[in-house]
């Protein structure tokens, strides 16, 4: 294809959004990107999983860290770009665990690991192979006594996350995981990619691999790669200038489509929820599985239940048994969930 915990929502400040201002993450190409591929490039064999863990962690260097949603967003989702001088490498898919400095206040214990999904491809936005980037929302508890953010309830990873300044110590365990990893091998598989908010991050090391990137497996690449993304508005999307721009330049291989819950309506004129979305094409989705394509899903554990439910209503108005479909979809490794 190619050649060339109670209520938790999230506000504060990474440094300041400036409304129709793209935040630059080098994804200019300058050289192919083939250095850090296996041989052959789909051969998951040499994965790197847990290179550094937390009694022996690894430390980065924050290079950016970027406001990338709107004034109207339900809370406030960063990027950041971390350094790790090509010492922690790691493959679209996986995720870094992150402890945040200082110790717990109820037993002076270091901070437990947080994982979170690595939102670049294996070379890293600049495309040096030597950084890695996160997309973490800032979790903050709203106290309804006090009618503000309670700042002893806040996430203290996530906003340790989104407070890191340029030159900021990141200390990183992993990478871990291979269950969202790309099945590479047949170039003509169909991938969907249904993510919520920050579940976002895993599917923007994929498209960034296959549509942005010069990489063995863009230029092998001849399926489609559907991406469904549920927010609350349009201030909230994420990485759609990238999206837009992917879908411009390859509009057989990439297809995007939004659930905005607070802007748009579901058939029934309901708000409009990922599941929502994802059922509007329900037959072209199974039509999709059934030859073979792999689905993913990513984000708020919550997006689940919702999604299983018009799944099997469409199992049963096609006269199929979704335990057994589903399970025929995990034995052949279709069907695959990271959600936190």
């Amino acid at each position: 294809m190619k050649v060339a915990t109670c209520l938790l929502s999230t506000f504060g400040t990474a440094s300041a959004f400036v409304a129709q201002q793209t935040p630059a993450f080098g994804t200019a190409l300058q050289a192919k990107q083939g250095f850090l591929e296996a041989d052959p490039y789909y051969d998951q064999k040499t994965v790197p999983v847990n290179t550094f863990k937390p009694k022996s962690p690894f430390t980065g260097k924050v290079i950016s860290s970027k406001r990338i949603v709107g004034p109207q967003a339900t809370g406030e989702t960063c990027h950041v770009i971390v350094d790790h001088k090509g010492d922690m490498p790691y493959w679209e898919g996986q995720s870094w665990g992150v402890i945040a400095p200082g110790t717990r206040e109820k037993d002076g214990k270091a901070h437990s690991v947080r994982l979170y999904s690595i939102a670049s491809s294996r070379y890293g936005d600049d495309m040096t192979g030597n950084t890695g980037s996160l997309c973490v929302r800032r979790a903050t508890y709203w106290c309804p006594e006090l009618k503000a953010d309670d700042p002893t309830k806040q996430g203290i990873c996530s906003n340790h996350i989104c407070d890191t300044k340029p030159g900021d110590d990141m200390v990183l365990t992993g990478p871990a995981g291979k269950v969202m990893l790309l099945p590479e091998e047949d170039p003509t598989t169909d991938y969907i990619m249904v993510a919520t908010g920050t579940g976002i991050a895993p599917y923007r090391g994929f498209i960034r691999r296959l549509f942005t990137e010069d990489t063995p497996a863009g230029q092998a690449y001849k399926g489609q790669a559907w991406l469904f993304l549920g927010v609350a508005n349009s201030d909230a999307l994420l990485y759609d200038d990238e999206w837009q721009k992917v879908k411009e330049e390859y509009p057989d291989n990439f297809r995007l489509d939004y659930a905005l819950s607070r802007e748009q309506n579901n058939k029934s004129g309901g708000k409009m929820y990922i599941q929502d979305k994802v059922g509007e094409y329900a037959d072209e989705v199974f039509n999709k599985l059934d030859a073979g394509a792999v689905i993913y899903f990513c984000g708020l554990k919550g997006m689940m239940p919702g999604i299983q439910e018009m799944l099997q209503e469409v199992c049963t108005a096609k006269g199929i048994d979704y335990e057994e479909w589903t399970k025929g979809l995990k034995k052949k490794k279709q069907w695959r969930v990271e959600v936190y």
